[in-house]
């Protein structure tokens, strides 16, 4: 089942059982998967997906750290629902261990000595981890072993 189906089966199970929440980050996702077919215009291959989920997920991680810096509890208890609801669509995301050692294996296989093979790491890196792991966990661990 593609993840379009899904989230159509999903939305009709919200709004049968009246879930706000859930309706309403389904129709978003819904909304961002359309608005990306429509923009790259054709239909989005399994990739593509990930990508926009990804994105809305970090939009949501990077407003629920601003609320929280403002002391708005009450719209960070919000996101961590719609947080919760776009993760159980997005794959599982991979421990910083396992994130570590596929960097450490990517260094090695890149060559990379410094900070200065840092692009050439992220580069080899991130088509390895995309969707898998936080963007800025990848950073800081490259970052982490190529300072070494």
């Amino acid at each position: 089942m593609s993840l379009s189906d899904t989230l159509t089966e999903d939305l009709k199970t919200a709004m049968k059982a009246r879930d706000k929440v859930s309706l309403s980050v389904i129709r978003m996702i819904k909304a961002a998967l359309t608005n990306e077919k429509i923009k790259v215009g054709h239909d989005l291959s399994d990739d593509e997906e990930l990508t926009v989920l990804s994105r809305e997920l970090k939009q949501r991680k990077e407003s629920r750290e601003e609320f929280a810096d403002a002391g708005r509890q009450d719209l960070v208890d919000g996101l961590d629902a719609e947080i919760k609801i776009v993760e159980k669509y997005a794959p599982k995301q991979l421990s910083d261990d396992e994130v570590k050692d596929i960097v450490t294996q990517t260094v090695s296989a890149v060559g990379a000595s410094s900070m200065a093979d840092f692009g050439k790491v992220m580069g080899a890196v991130m088509p390895k981890l995309k969707g898998k792991a936080d963007g800025s966990l990848v950073n800081k661990t490259v970052k982490s072993l190529l300072n070494k």
